[in-house]
């Protein structure tokens, strides 16, 4: 079964996918020690006996991991746990120096919550089975300048929080809808950074086929991919390998591959283990969780409007349409500069937007830099639009003035009375630029009166060419849609 928003074919199959996400979270230090939680730092230099798994070694785990956590929880619509524990899942492998993995099993910090996700216009929900609290592992290095592997102990201990989605998504569009809205509500709640390039949000993704009415088919594991696209990618690669083996008249393995994003498909790195085989028990070094009511109560309070709810109140309250309120809640960054704008000035909503969506987000794409970096002032450009909207600049003065700002840091207003650029209203000056351009287009005008509507924009076009784009092109296509159906 082929879902809207998929360009695969599935060949009468039906795709489930589930999601665990793995974010790293922004706290100052490690899960279990004192450490530094930072990034790029020389190799080896941010670990002590406890991130090395030296014996004799304690750990003590860091109260704003549970609080970020239960944060996330509740922003997933979870249940937080007021009593958990934490577990040790063991299994051997060389960037894991205690050959055991602090995690949680039986009892998570959150669980049974769901998310909201919108794919081509149309609203689906995905349940959330689990947010659990972890360590992560080290970092192998592999280069072509020495032979073997080496490990950097910097990342063990860096806390994390896995995100398991219940099977619920049926195609990689949503799949793909689901991670850029985790991602944004990481943001949003302020305990992620969500840096991909370094790893701070990565995904296992996990997928099967089976025919319509039949029971879900073996699901196969793909660890550690870490682009959205990416994931996107070995989904549809994956369940098409699944398709084929299957009408091959073989069978799945339950399996984890490895995502090779640059050769476009995936290779086999083990069977793929069950919970017993990680051999999980209670950790014996670290206390049980407990958060009382009023702690609980405060995290809650804690959370401020979500994307999903402020798209809605800006499609409702605002009146923009469901594309835009989309593209403006995507970062918390870009919908604090739109609201920014709004409170600068009196202006419609639609006019920031289409700002905030076209010039803005055209300069960060153009220079990789977010809102804050461009040095945009929301209330210079609410300015802009202001006197746009007033009539007294034209559409492209204010992106004349728009670069000139950019560039200098001076004010609209100073700008506009430097470059000349205040648009010309007078309707006795206009009437005389519009009665010269239609007696020198008589084509046009025989052209409009037969029937072809674009020659009335060839001659608003030669009005605000005549006018040295000073004049008001609203009150000049006013005047010629007059002399021509006079």
């Amino acid at each position: 079964m082929r879902r809207e928003g998929d360009t695969m074919d599935l060949k009468n199959y039906e795709l489930v996918v589930g999601l665990e996400v793995h974010a790293e979270l922004n706290t100052e230090s490690k899960i279990y020690c004192g450490c530094r939680n930072a990034f790029g730092m020389e190799v080896n230099t941010e670990c002590c006996p406890i991130c090395m798994g030296m014996p004799g070694t304690l750990p003590t785990l860091n109260e704003k991991v549970v609080e970020y956590a239960a944060k996330m929880g509740y922003a997933l619509n979870c249940t937080v746990n007021p009593v958990s524990k934490q577990d040790r899942k063991n299994y051997f492998y060389p960037d894991l120096p205690k050959a055991y993995q602090i995690s949680q099993f039986d009892i998570p910090l959150c669980e049974h919550g769901w998310l909201d996700i919108w794919v081509n216009g149309q609203e689906r929900r995905i349940g959330i089975t689990r947010i659990h609290i972890e360590e992560d592992a080290g970092k192998l290095i592999h280069d072509d300048s020495f032979t073997g592997t080496l490990v950097d102990f910097n990342r063990c201990g860096v806390p994390l929080i896995e995100i398991v989605s219940e099977p619920d998504l049926h195609s990689s569009a949503e799949a793909k809808a689901y991670l850029d809205t985790i991602k944004s509500i990481l943001e949003y709640i302020n305990i992620s950074d969500c840096k991909m390039q370094e790893g701070s949000i990565r995904c296992d993704i996990n997928v099967s086929v089976h025919k319509p009415g039949e029971p879900f088919g073996t699901r196969v594991e793909m660890k550690n991919v870490n682009t959205f696209s990416g994931a996107v990618r070995a989904i549809e690669y994956e369940a098409a390998r699944q398709i084929d083996v299957l009408e091959d008249g073989g069978t799945v393995a339950q399996e984890t591959r490895r995502w090779d994003d640059i050769k476009g498909q995936n290779f086999v790195l083990r069977s793929k283990e069950d919970a017993q085989d990680y051999r999980y028990f209670p950790e014996p070094d670290l206390l049980t969780i407990v958060l009382d009511e009023d702690k609980l109560a405060t995290i809650k309070a804690s959370i401020p409007e979500l994307p999903n709810k402020k798209k809605v109140r800006y499609i409702q309250e605002l009146g923009l349409p469901e594309a835009d309120a989309v593209l403006l809640v995507e970062t918390k960054e870009k919908s604090d500069f739109f609201e920014a704008i709004l409170a600068a000035a009196p202006i419609k909503a639609k006019n920031a937007a289409n700002w905030v969506l076209g010039d803005v987000s055209r300069l960060m794409n153009e220079q990789n830099r977010s809102i804050d970096d461009l040095g945009i002032n929301p209330a210079q450009l609410a300015e802009i639009i202001s006197l746009i909207e007033a009539g007294k600049i034209s559409s492209s003065a204010g992106k004349q003035v728009f670069d000139e700002m950019l560039q200098t840091g001076k004010a609209p207003a100073e700008i506009v009375k430097e470059k000349g650029l205040e648009q010309v209203s007078d309707t006795s000056a206009l009437q005389a630029i519009v009665v010269e351009v239609m007696a020198n287009n008589q084509k046009s005008i025989d052209d409009y009166k037969n029937g072809k509507t674009n020659a009335l924009g060839f001659l608003v076009g030669q009005c605000m060419k005549a006018s040295k784009g000073k004049g008001n092109p609203a009150l000049m296509k006013e005047m010629l849609l007059k002399y021509l159906e006079g």
